[in-house]
């Protein structure tokens, strides 16, 4: 990787419910924290993000909601939103990209293979199925979990998709823990 001066990027996917998950908090004694639903939805969005490492250089989060308004009623992420984030990527990049994914369908679709193959700049890695201790972005969403949307009811699907943006814009400057995800993998950051 480091001969063809590309960047590793880790790519994966998270869906978040407008039911809050609780977390651990403070009270006092006898007077458990409640958090008040006003219904009970079981609406979710759906974000996708990249975290790029490269030696040398601070990691990075790229990442993107699910758009809503679909005219095929879609859901989830197409293909073509796949797509697009990578080409965004690479646009904020401006160098190839060893790209790892996970063994989503979305992923392995005919048309996603076809732009795969006309990309020279772009090498696509997949770990073994089943393995979330592999990759970086596991962790993110799991420091989304515990600080931003813990223990939070959302009054709407855009507080929910606000509210998870914004703690990814927190994180993207947090090169920290971004480096810290990774080292929970077993990888290792090498020093510049």
């Amino acid at each position: 990787m480091a001969a063809l001066e590309a960047r590793l990027a880790f790519e994966d996917q998270a869906g978040f419910s407008m039911t809050p998950p609780a977390t651990r908090t403070w009270s006092r004694r006898g007077h458990p924290p409640a958090v008040r639903v006003r219904d009970r939805s079981r609406r979710r969005s759906s974000v996708t993000a990249l975290a790029r490492h490269k030696t040398g250089e601070p990691s990075r989060l790229i990442h993107r909601p699910c758009p809503d308004a679909r005219p095929d009623g879609r859901k989830s992420f197409s293909w073509q939103d796949y797509r697009d984030l990578i080409q965004s990527a690479h646009r904020q990049l401006g160098s190839p990209i060893v790209l790892v994914g996970d063994h989503l369908n979305t992923h392995l679709t005919a048309g996603m293979r076809r732009y795969i193959a006309d990309r020279d700049w772009l090498t696509v890695v997949q770990p073994p199925p089943y393995t979330p201790d592999l990759d970086p972005v596991e962790g993110i969403w799991s420091v989304l979990q515990c600080t931003t949307t813990a223990n939070r009811a959302f009054a709407d699907p855009d507080d929910l998709i606000t509210a998870v943006r914004r703690g990814l814009r927190r994180l993207q400057y947090r090169h920290g823990v971004l480096d810290g995800c990774l080292t929970d993998t077993g990888l290792q950051r090498e020093p510049p």
